[in-house]
């Protein structure tokens, strides 16, 4: 399904470099936006990763330099039964986190300072628990390539509006046409349902729904306040974090926040036995925790 997916994103996307093409240099320039968005899709496919990663200016880490975080990633990994991931650190004080890479043997996940600095340890694992449930549920391909591919559209829009200052009439209609299309592709391409799915993909691996809960509501209110850099210069990129914040509502492919938390409580109410956060019996799901030790700056 995900090899379906990106074959009509891509196709889609082409199609628009060839429109936009068209408009700015005719059926040459059609021709010439057709082989630049070949050798784009196949340098995106290979090196799309490296491209979001470098986006974020995103560190590498590893058991010396961050041993307990690494080493948490390492053993939800493990009950993921999945190959490890290469691990990373965003200097960023949004709190959020993403993973990227076109399968599990090639994937990474990664978390922002600010998540770090901000959630507790069980919080801390169950976000990087979702993240791996994005790789075991293969949606990383897609998510990876719309980020890249969708951003490079979103920038020969801007380069279309350039033309129109200049009285190009044809192809500053393009520019202003551009934005909702590229976001429609990226709407049909990403399924809100893969966040239910993560998260449920999180439950399972880090046996803590509460604690995910928890942390999509703590996330939520400080996403919306913080600005991302990232996000604003490329909107489709949103789509990669646990919870987008700061980014239009056109190129929204999460549920709301508030249904995400209501279906993780009804996983912890339906009796996982061998998860650790249920709830006492007085029915708080948000007791207070432990800070993290994880916080990168200590």
């Amino acid at each position: 399904m995900n090899f379906m997916k990106t074959s009509m994103l891509l196709a889609a996307l082409t199609a628009l470099f060839m429109v936009l093409g068209y408009s700015l240099g005719g059926s040459g320039g059609a021709i010439i936006a057709l082989l630049v968005a070949a050798g784009m899709n196949l340098f995106t496919y290979w090196n799309a990763d490296k491209i979001v990663l470098k986006m974020h200016n995103a560190v590498e880490i590893d058991g010396k330099s961050h041993p307990e975080f690494y080493n948490m990633v390492e053993n939800l990994a493990k009950r993921a039964q999945l190959p490890m991931p290469k691990v990373y650190i965003v200097d960023q004080p949004q709190p959020n986190a993403f993973a990227t890479g076109r399968d599990p043997e090639h994937s990474a996940v990664a978390a922002t300072t600010g998540l770090l600095q901000m959630l507790s340890h069980d919080e801390i694992e169950a976000v990087m628990a979702h993240e791996l449930g994005h790789v075991k549920n293969r949606d990383t391909l897609i998510m990876t390539m719309v980020a890249t591919i969708a951003g490079a559209v979103s920038m020969l829009a801007n380069f279309g509006l350039f033309f129109r200052d200049r009285n190009a009439g044809i192809a500053g209609l393009m520019a202003v046409l551009i934005a909702p299309f590229a976001a429609m592709i990226v709407q049909m391409a990403i399924s809100r349902t893969r966040e239910f799915g993560a998260d449920a993909a999180a439950a399972q691996i880090s046996g803590k729904p509460l604690s995910l809960a928890s942390a999509l509501a703590k996330i939520s209110g400080q996403a919306a306040r913080i600005p991302n850099p990232v996000a604003e210069r490329n909107p489709a990129a949103s789509q990669l974090y646990i919870v987008p914040g700061g980014v239009r509502q056109m190129f929204s492919t999460h549920p709301a926040t508030e249904d995400r938390i209501a279906a993780l409580e009804a996983m912890a109410q339906g009796g996982g036995s061998g998860w650790s956060d249920q709830p006492a019996a007085t029915g708080d799901s948000g007791r207070r925790r432990k800070p993290s030790a994880l916080d990168p700056t200590r």
